[in-house]
């Protein structure tokens, strides 16, 4: 149920992060953009593993 989510959580962010890069299509913007969702992914598959 946690890893369900946390993925459903992540579509909401992906979706509204896709939103803001497509209506302001600054450079700076994507790639701190594209960061922060690398971070959110990296840290959605660290801590949504198989515990023990």
């Amino acid at each position: 149920m946690n890893r369900f989510l946390s993925i459903l959580a992540f579509i909401a962010f992906a979706g509204f992060i896709g939103i803001l890069i497509r209506a302001v299509p600054s450079p700076d913007l994507v790639i701190i953009s594209l960061l922060t969702t690398a971070l959110v992914v990296y840290d959605l598959v660290t801590s949504s593993g198989r515990k023990g």
